[in-house]
């Protein structure tokens, strides 16, 4: 696409040495486009970067996006950042309109766990939304930090929950968080 640009390659494979050398060289001005993995996401400062494309932004959280895309503009020049999708569906298009109305990371984060839910607290699922029967984890933050710090003098004072008062809670746990939590049955 860009066949008189210097162009550099990085992605994780690139070995450590190489993956320095390939960014001087773009900082330098001596390589016109970088191509490159979420690689690049978290520390790098190129004040002559301007333009920055992300394929397949709905794949990315949005946190992710807002610090891929502060890779831009760090310099004196005007900035660009463009997010492609292929799914065009009113979620991305929801998910992805937040980071046109604002670069506040909080509001980013705020929204990004309103639309995509925060995943499991035990377990491996990355967004989605627990199992809350009452509490809602945008609306209800006051409630939440309560019971953190309720759940959290119990188990200061009795830390496998063998008090009368907390056998509801503990088979409660067991039955809820067995598979996810092996703890539970240590005693």
């Amino acid at each position: 696409m860009l066949p008189a640009a210097r162009v550099g390659l990085l992605h994780g494979r690139v070995k450590k040495n190489d993956k320095q050398a390939i960014m001087r060289e773009f900082a330098a001005g001596k390589l016109d486009a970088l191509v490159s993995t979420t690689v690049i996401e978290v520390g790098v400062d190129v004040p002559n970067a301007t333009v920055m494309v992300v394929q397949h932004a709905e794949r990315y959280g949005l946190s992710a996006l807002h610090q891929l895309r502060g890779r831009v503009g760090r310099g004196s020049k005007p900035s660009l950042c463009l997010l492609m999708t292929d799914s065009p569906g009113e979620v991305a298009s929801q998910r992805l309109g937040i980071l046109c109305e604002t670069t506040d990371g909080f509001r980013i984060a705020e929204e990004d766990l309103r639309i995509r839910g925060p995943g499991e607290l035990l377990g491996t699922r990355q967004h989605g939304w627990p199992e809350f029967r009452v509490a809602n984890l945008v609306e209800d933050v006051d409630l939440l930090m309560q019971a953190r710090d309720d759940a959290a003098r119990i188990v200061r004072q009795d830390p496998r929950l063998q008090q009368p008062d907390h056998a509801a809670l503990r088979a409660e746990l067991r039955r809820r968080f067995r598979d996810k939590v092996a703890f539970i049955d240590a005693a």
